[in-house]
């Protein structure tokens, strides 16, 4: 899946596509914990006492971690007779020595000292079993692991007893195959079904579990194979665990197949995910049905085993009035009447493949295709917005033809269908053979698109592309490997793109790593391999560590291996695994397999997936020899703990240039496996560059002497390193300032030289660290000293904004450098850029929206419109009128930057109620009020006033409330505000307060702080 992207690293746009989100990338688990390496086994629930509430959870399986309300049940269940004792007690004593009157005398002395002696006993007995170690607490008491007693099981929502704790599936029956039947209804907005599910049983049972969430279930029935005879079965619903419990008649043998079948309806979805309802506008409202399963939403359309690795095959039937059209995964293979204007569309039977990606869309759908190589691939829009999808139709062709020469594979589906979704929450969904996507994301007009939409939508196809290799021929077993997925693909859209799209080939790449970077030094951060249980946990594992990171490694280790090998392995394991589901382990084998057993690339890599955040190497040069040594990249102080800073160790691929090298595309590699080590070199050098092309995931201290050999070497000549070395020093110096490991005036020194700099990347990182120092400056009120900042980049890059034309020109770096200029100059009112910026607009607002801008600089000509009042409430109305998404997109973020707060508000509550403006674009329009002085604490007001009903409709562990909580938090840097936070989340719940976002928002707040007091004083003298 690719999250909505964010640019939330900079004001300045960066085109990063984060999947997703990332959203950015989104996207559950207290993140102060590491992952349990070592699940229990039913009989062995360690119970580590720590609260009258934890008593009750350690009544139920260790892996049962929902909310504490659902246990009740089981509370009742071993309390019952300790209350009935507590109650025969107080009514035994309610006459004790009482007295005629009505008075109660006082107990003896004797009675008094009893008492006295039994309380103590008792709470020496209750703190003897409270502190037990390893304890299994079960009906009978605290049991050791050598005496298993039987589990205390949760009550169905009839009352009987269900028969499964676990949050996970048993293996004892698995499906073989779904026939599923669908009728949504657009009028009604609600939807009917059937399923009818063949499964095979591996152990003996009394019992199928599988997943069903919201349905109302009308009939059960089970069949064994061969017979004729199917028999109503009893079922049993336990919601907090969505599971269902199918009770057969009699036992499920070994070996043999069922087949189950259920009858049931429920809404169409008012959120996101599951079977969801969508208005849009053509010339009348109008509604469209999708669907959205990943991680955990299938079981909310059909009743199934929701489970990544119970794969199997699925034929889909959908019954549609005779106006709309339905797609599916497979191709229709025949339409039979029903009733009255409603007919049936039958679809050919899938691969095996996982719940999450069946998809099924009904609506009203124009498609353009193409075939090649026997693969019908084709794209859909509504309608009105078909002239949109030719460019998106030639490079999903392109693409597919590329990842088949490379992966050595076929693509084993007969078509291919990429439908844009008119309210759609992520960037895409790799549905396999229906990918969906968000329009903006693949729909692009050529009189209103810029070549950065265009790199952007290419971007998402890729990745959506690869995924039907890596997540849908070859699958994570389980949702802790998500990377394997989405660090896979994240990897080959860039890979796909250099290779195939050159032109539109740029340093996104490179910014997501150090977009990466700045989530995964937070202790918040987590693992790209992390133990998850919970649908809260799943869904917060959808994030840039997940995409990000999962991509940046695997880049690393192919620099590492070289192309060939690593190229071969991955054949090998889509070779290997097809159809199958799979470990990180895997993959790592495949890959050693091809070395020939010369690298331990699991040895290697586990380094990597099983540790949170990255490895700070220090650089000492003397003489011939060169000293590395590794520790964890730290920023917060307060929350470094020294014992477990240190016992981090990496496998660090080091690469390294230095100055004898004659050229910069020359470099040396060392494996760092210790804590230090040192290089010896043939000859004594000027300096040493480390982290060539940034391809390693770590950032480099130098030391002084080195550093000041550097600056004065791109002072003298701006091109001696590549410019993603270039990029890469300004990176990491910022960020070691920040810590006070470099002086502070060492960095802005570093960036002198970004007057001669003619590739946007290092202009970018610049302007993106400098930008971050003046939100947090002028978000404190300082803005006599924010002006100084902005003066201080004036200074360095004043003649190069000044060269910048209002049109569309040059290759995609160079109209990116063209936004990038002129939306810093127009931000800050420099020269006559505003003016110039505000004569076009009205020029356009005069042609009634008809007369063409440049694309490229579109943004910002509408938001010096959107600064005026008349300018304002017209973008507004062209918004609800405009065809192309890309234009709109730019009309929405124009009028999220007026300093108006009244038209802030109106913006904000519009897109959340979700009908003039989509609620999809709220977290964007949040992002961009908050970079606004005057909106960056309306748009925190407004997620505390509404925070309840953005979780209902985003779901608290999804990309978007997590892009919504840290874009509107990042900017806060005082202890009022850390405090105001803090309270407010946990003034929510438990479970509120420890989602992984709120953690980031805060720890993010700490390192504001803590950068302040480091540096203000410092950055006050430097400027002066």
């Amino acid at each position: 899946m690719e999250p909505f992207p964010s640019n939330d690293r900079i004001q300045l746009p960066r085109n990063m596509i984060e999947n997703s989100m990332f959203e950015e990338e989104p996207d559950v688990v207290d993140l102060a914990k590491e992952p349990c390496l070592h699940p229990l086994e039913p009989d062995e629930v360690e119970y580590e006492p720590r609260s009258s509430r934890l008593l009750v959870r350690g009544l139920a399986e260790h892996e049962i971690d929902e909310d504490e309300e659902d246990y009740e049940s089981s509370a009742k269940l071993l309390g019952m007779s300790f209350m009935n004792r507590s109650t025969g007690q107080r009514n035994s004593t309610t006459n004790y020595r009482q007295s005629s009157g009505g008075s109660c005398s006082a107990p003896s002395v004797r009675t008094t000292v009893i008492c006295a002696v039994v309380l103590v006993i008792a709470a020496s007995v209750i703190m003897a079993i409270y502190l037990l170690p390893k304890c299994t607490f079960t009906k009978e008491g605290c049991q050791t692991k050598k005496h298993p007693a039987e589990l205390v099981y949760p009550l169905a929502t009839n009352g009987q007893r269900f028969p499964w704790v676990k949050i996970r599936l048993p293996s004892a029956v698995v499906p073989v195959h779904y026939d599923i039947a669908l009728q949504p209804n657009l009028t009604t907005l609600m939807f009917s079904g059937s399923i009818q599910i063949t499964v095979n049983v591996l152990e003996v049972t009394w019992h199928i579990i599988l997943h069903s969430s919201r349905l109302h279930i009308t009939k059960a029935t089970l069949t064994p194979l061969g017979s004729s005879q199917p028999k109503p079965v009893e079922f049993l619903e336990y919601p907090m665990n969505d599971q269902i419990a199918i009770l057969a008649p009699e036992a499920l043998l070994v070996g043999h197949n069922y087949t189950l079948n259920m009858e049931f309806y429920s809404n169409l979805s008012d959120t996101y995910s599951g079977f969801y309802k969508i208005a849009y506008n053509s010339s009348t409202e109008r509604w469209l049905a999708a669907t959205q399963f990943e991680p955990l939403a299938a079981r909310s359309a059909f009743p199934c085993f929701d489970e990544p690795a119970f794969k199997a095959t699925f034929t889909v039937k959908v019954k549609r009035e005779q106006q709309h059209s339905a797609l599916s995964n497979m191709p229709k293979i025949k339409t039979t009447p029903v009733t009255d204007g409603i007919v049936q569309d039958e679809f050919s039977e899938s691969l095996k493949m996982s719940t999450y990606l069946v998809a099924v869309i009904v609506g009203d759908l124009a498609n353009i295709s193409k075939e090649t190589n026997g693969i019908l691939v084709s794209v859909y829009s509504v309608p009105h917005q078909l002239d949109q999808a030719e460019y998106a139709l030639d490079t999903a062709v392109k693409l597919l033809e590329f990842y088949q020469k490379y992966f050595d594979m076929k693509y084993p589906l007969p078509k291919l269908d990429l439908v844009a979704i008119p309210d759609f929450q992520a960037g895409a969904m790799e549905n396999w053979g229906l990918i969906t996507f968000r329009e903006t994301m693949l729909l692009y007009d050529n009189k209103t698109s810029s070549a950065m939409d265009k790199n952007k939508v290419t971007t998402v196809i890729a990745h959506e592309l690869a995924h039907q290799w890596f997540g849908n021929l070859v699958t994570m077993e389980w949702w802790n490997d998500l990377w394997l997925n989405e660090g896979f693909a994240t990897f080959m859209e860039y890979f796909a793109m250099k290779e195939n799209f050159p032109e539109l080939y740029n340093d996104d790449f490179l910014n997501l790593r150090f977009k990466t970077m700045v989530m995964d030094y937070l202790n918040a951060s987590h693992p790209i391999s992390l133990a998850v249980q919970s649908q809260g946990e799943i869904e917060e594992m959808f994030d840039t560590v997940s995409y990000g990171k999962g991509a940046s490694l695997l880049l690393m280790l192919k620099n590492y291996l070289g192309e060939s090998t690593f190229t071969a392995g991955i054949q090998s394991y889509l070779h290997d695994h097809s159809y199958k589901s799979t470990r990180s382990d895997y993959l790592w084998d495949s890959i050693t397999k091809v070395t020939g057993g010369n690298v331990d690339v699991k040895k290697l890599m586990k380094t990597w997936t099983h540790q949170k955040g990255f490895p700070l190497v220090t650089v000492t040069t003397k003489g011939k020899q060169i000293f590395v040594e590794q520790q964890r990249f730290m920023q917060n102080m307060e929350l470094e703990n020294q014992t477990i800073h240190s016992s981090y160790l990496w496998n660090i691929p080091l690469s390294y240039t230095t100055s004898n090298v004659s050229s910069f595309f020359s470099s040396y590699a060392y494996l760092l496996a210790n804590q230090s080590a040192v290089i010896t070199l043939s000859d004594s050098v000027a300096w040493v560059k480390f982290n060539i092309e940034s391809n390693g995931y770590y950032i480099v201290k130098y030391d002084d002497d080195n550093w000041k050999v550097l600056i004065q070497l791109l002072k003298d000549d701006s091109t001696a390193l590549t410019s993603s070395d270039r990029a890469n020093l300004i990176h990491d110096i910022f960020h070691l300032a920040g810590l006070g490991l470099v002086p502070l005036g060492r960095a802005f020194d570093l960036i002198e030289y970004i007057g001669k700099e003619n590739n946007t990347g290092p202009i970018t990182e610049a302007l993106y660290q400098v930008n971050l120092i003046y939100n947090l400056v002028e978000k404190r009120g300082m803005l006599t000293l924010a002006a100084k900042i902005v003066k201080k980049v004036v200074n360095i890059l004043g003649d190069k904004i000044k060269k910048q034309e209002w049109m569309n020109s040059g290759c995609l770096s160079e109209q990116e450098l063209q936004s990038t200029l002129l939306t810093f100059a127009c931000s800050h009112n420099l020269g006559n850029c505003s003016a110039t910026a505000a004569a076009l607009f009205i020029e356009w607002m005069n042609s009634n929206g008809t007369k063409s801008l440049p694309a490229n600089i579109m943004k910002i000509i509408f938001t010096a419109g959107a600064k005026t009042e008349i300018g304002w409430h017209f973008l507004l109305k062209m918004y609800s009128s405009l065809v192309s998404e890309t234009e709109k997109l730019k009309v929405l973020k124009a009028l999220a930057s007026t300093d108006d707060v009244g038209k802030l508000l109106r913006l904000m509550r519009t897109s959340l109620e979700g009908i003039q403006i989509r609620s999809q674009d709220l977290s964007l329009i949040l992002r961009t009020v908050s970079q606004t002085l005057p909106g960056h604490l309306l748009a925190w007001d407004f997620v505390k006033e509404n925070w309840e009903q953005l979780i209902r409709k985003f779901h608290s562990g999804s990309f978007t409330i997590r892009n919504i909580v840290t874009s509107t938090t990042c900017q806060f840097s005082t202890e009022e505000h850390l405090r105001e936070v803090k309270s407010f989340f946990e003034s929510q719940s438990e479970e509120t307060a420890q989602l992984r976002c709120v953690q980031e928002a805060i720890e993010t707040i700490q390192l504001n702080i803590q950068w302040m007091n480091i540096n203000l004083v410092n950055l006050e003298k430097l400027l002066q």
